[in-house]
């Protein structure tokens, strides 16, 4: 079924994603000064987000079609976890981007360290949402076979 393989490829790619931004550009982000720091972030934000955002949705689409044609809830279960990920960030993640997004990197500080700080804590539910939802279409890939 090759909705369920591009389920799987589509939240790996989600997945490595997410944790290439909390192992690697997060830490490094904040070996800067609160000023680049932010500057920094901004732009790295909105093209991580459209990049994501697409992801998800896209890997969540195949995951409930894989659902709907093998009639396995594994494939249903990675199709929500990896949706989760829209919810969670719009109702968690997005008031401290609104925040961040609201100073200007002239004005950074403190607070604009720890308001990235904590969106780094925040990401780091997005890349458990992605593995959880990749375990499950890898699992429900290896039962089909």
């Amino acid at each position: 079924m090759i909705e369920g393989q591009l389920a799987l490829v589509v939240a790996a790619a989600f997945t490595g994603g997410a944790a290439y931004i909390g192992f690697a550009e997060q830490p490094a982000r904040l070996g800067l000064d609160d000023r680049a720091l932010l500057a920094e972030w901004k732009p790295a934000y909105k093209r991580g987000f459209a990049m994501q955002a697409s992801l998800a949705a896209i890997g969540s689409l195949f995951g409930f079609v894989a659902a709907w044609r093998g009639q396995d809830g594994a494939w249903l279960a990675g199709a929500f976890l990896l949706l989760a990920n829209w919810p969670f960030t719009l109702i968690a993640i997005m008031p401290t981007n609104i925040l961040l997004m609201a100073i200007e990197p002239e004005k950074a500080g403190a607070r604009s360290r720890a308001l990235i700080e904590k969106w780094g804590r925040l990401h780091a539910v997005r890349s458990a949402l992605g593995a959880s939802a990749t375990g499950a279409f890898l699992w429900a890939s290896l039962r089909s076979f």
